[in-house]
């Protein structure tokens, strides 16, 4: 048993100190008050006053690269990162090589992260034109949701044939979650700017080619389908003001259609392009303070559900070049808790909001049984958290397998302290225990 004493525990929207017990793998009692002394007796006690705990984030879309891409990033590497972070379970894209469009690749990922993840996991498969038969077969439902790229982006997995778009929304008993850019208006754009301005485009004209208008067309046809067919529509890394009339201010569980929003849509603007280049190049791209703001107040709204990362590492080899050609992705699940908990020191909503956005609503959103919550029988997926110890990150902090970070030299207030995966514990002060293994994620009925 582990007593985690006097923590300042953040949970369903409010703040208090208690003590909470692990044993095994579940949380077995959380203390409001005196613990029982034959609990203090036998328990290994973690000395948590002035810290905070919150459960552990859930990051509903990140790229770890494996199978095909290894080189940039791979479930063990990434999952490394991920527990620093003070993430405890991971949903991975299906844009690896090969693609994840079939029940057998989809097997094949969970066979390796039970093999190689030190937090829990879990997958998307793939929508392409021509699977419907996959997607609809009982071993389909072992992912997360079904992943449908309505606009290309790294791996190229573009389903554009209308039939089959709404054969998807029509006969797919599964949440459908979207990636959405307009590749008809993405491509008039290129044609345009390159016509005007020749091959070697910088980073500035990124947020011009795949623009608001590409974005926001792309998602309202995925509203109107899932609205036609009564299907649930989670619309991935939504980027810009206009999208936001697409969503309800109501509660998330009222609600088919959901949003995310990307921690680096809610911390870079496009005045960023000029420090850091192709480092924030990113689909959908970073676009205007103004979409940033529109961002951050409909998070705070309740219109946009979810904050996640879109972790898609590359190799800096991989971000040179003109804005057609250097890789967009960025590694970031290893900051992402600390940049939004930054934000919140700011003023710009409370640490209750961060984990109500980051560990709540996935829990409750994907349905994932057992998680999410500090709560007895749930599973121990905890974080602790120093709200008053500062760090800056450096190439020596820095763990994704690419070795860099778009926040690289950026000072954070909150650092993670303990990160615990299914009461075991993982990280410690910048040490990881490589023994430790996450789980697969279940789903309720």
């Amino acid at each position: 048993m582990k007593l985690i004493k006097n923590a300042t525990v953040i949970n369903k929207g409010k703040t208090f100190v208690a003590s909470v017990l692990i044993k095994n793998d579940r949380i077995a009692g959380i203390y409001n008050s005196d613990v029982p002394p034959e609990i203090i007796d036998k328990a290994e006690i973690i000395l948590a006053e002035g810290l905070w705990l919150l459960p552990g984030v859930i990051d509903d879309q990140v790229h770890f690269r494996e199978p095909g891409l290894t080189h940039k990033g791979d479930i063990h590497s990434e999952s490394r990162a991920a527990v620093a972070g003070g993430v405890t379970t991971f949903m991975d894209m299906p844009n690896t090589n090969p693609q994840t469009t079939t029940v057998d690749a989809l097997n094949w990922k969970f066979d390796r992260a039970a093999e190689t993840s030190l937090a829990n996991y879990t997958f998307f498969i793939g929508a392409t034109n021509d699977n419907l038969t996959e997607l609809k077969k009982e071993g389909a439902k072992r992912a997360a949701a079904v992943k449908l790229f309505m606009g290309s982006s790294t791996g190229n997995m573009l389903v554009d044939n209308t039939s089959s778009l709404e054969k998807i929304f029509a006969e797919v008993d599964m949440l459908i979650a979207t990636h959405c850019e307009s590749e008809t208006i993405i491509k008039q754009n290129i044609a345009y700017y390159t016509s005007k301005f020749g091959e070697d485009l910088d980073i500035s004209f990124h947020p011009k080619i795949r623009s608001e208008e590409a974005c926001y067309a792309s998602s309202s046809e995925a509203v109107r389908l899932a609205t036609k067919h009564n299907s649930r529509l989670h619309l991935f890394h939504l980027s810009t003001a206009k999208e936001m009339s697409l969503l309800e201010n109501k509660s998330l569980k009222e609600k088919k259609i959901t949003g995310e929003v990307c921690v680096h849509h809610l911390w870079f603007t496009d005045e960023d392009y000029v420090e850091y280049g192709n480092l924030i190049k990113w689909n959908p791209s970073i676009k205007t303070k103004n979409d940033r703001d529109a961002l951050r107040k409909a998070l705070v709204e309740g219109r946009l559900d979810v904050v996640a990362t879109d972790h898609a590492p590359h190799t800096l080899a991989e971000k040179q070049g003109s804005c057609l050609k250097a890789a967009s992705g960025g590694p970031m699940v290893q900051h992402s808790l600390v940049a939004m908990l930054e934000m919140s020191r700011q003023g710009l909503w409370t640490p209750e909001m961060v984990v109500e956005k980051m560990c709540h609503a996935p829990a409750e959103l994907f349905r994932i049984k057992e998680r999410g919550y500090i709560r007895e029988g749930y599973y121990a997926d905890l974080v602790l958290i120093d709200p008053n110890r500062s760090w800056a990150v450096s190439p020596e902090n820095i763990l994704y397998k690419c070795g860099w970070s778009p926040m690289a030299g950026q000072t954070f207030s909150h650092s993670v302290v303990k990160t615990f995966v299914n009461g075991q514990l993982v990280y410690d002060n910048g040490v990881i225990d490589d023994a430790v293994r996450g789980r697969e994620v279940k789903f309720k009925d």
